[in-house]
């Protein structure tokens, strides 16, 4: 894959935007993974209060985000692929700093993350993934944006983090909807707060 030409556009249109511009997106690219834990606790906190599938779903979410990380990460370090701020000729620099020698670029975990969760949080919320789905597109975005990333870097860290993450949580909805029934019947304070009390007893 070459997305040469595209990454140079998209980086030099990048450098004639407003420099408050800049520093949003520069901003946004980390903040956006803090975004999405607060929306894991946050699904995970309504939960309590449903049905053991939907807790279940809720609390596999980061863990399939995380085993989406994990799954990039090893193809990023299988491929070997230079960042583009060092390997692009006739580029404008990036944005912020290239990362080191060794911190490849194929495929982008912040997409993979931003790709896993989204779709993790959407299938404990439909709701909710209006507004992830498009979150996680800027955060892919923001990558090409700051000069770090090709394009086909972040479409390939979407596609799988958004494929991995959601096969994650369905294989393992049904077993985890166990663990919660169990911690629930249980009765023990610290699993009961943690399952929730489910919705026949709340109150």
């Amino acid at each position: 894959m070459d997305s040469s030409d595209l990454y140079r556009d998209i980086t030099g249109a990048a450098h004639s935007t407003p420099g408050w511009l800049q520093t949003a997106v520069a901003w946004w690219t980390s903040a956006g993974i803090v975004l999405f834990g607060v929306l894991f606790v946050a699904v995970w906190w309504r939960a309590r209060g449903e049905e053991p599938r939907r807790v279940a779903v809720a609390v596999l979410a980061p863990l399939a985000t995380a085993v989406a990380y994990v799954v990039s990460e090893v193809v990023k370090s299988t491929v070997d692929e230079e960042r583009p701020c060092r390997a692009v000729a006739g580029a404008a620099a990036s944005l912020i700093p290239c990362p080191p020698y060794g911190d490849w670029s194929f495929p982008s975990n912040h997409s993979a993350i931003a790709g896993a969760a989204a779709l993790a949080l959407a299938m404990a919320s439909r709701r909710l993934g209006l507004l992830t789905v498009p979150l996680a597109l800027l955060m892919a975005f923001s990558r090409v944006f700051l000069g770090v990333h090709y394009p086909h870097d972040v479409a390939m860290g979407l596609l799988l983090g958004g494929s991995v993450a959601p096969l994650v949580v369905l294989a393992l909805t049904g077993p985890a909807a166990t663990v919660v029934r169990a911690m629930r019947a249980g009765g023990a304070r610290a699993a009961v707060w943690f399952a929730g009390p489910g919705p026949a007893n709340q109150g």
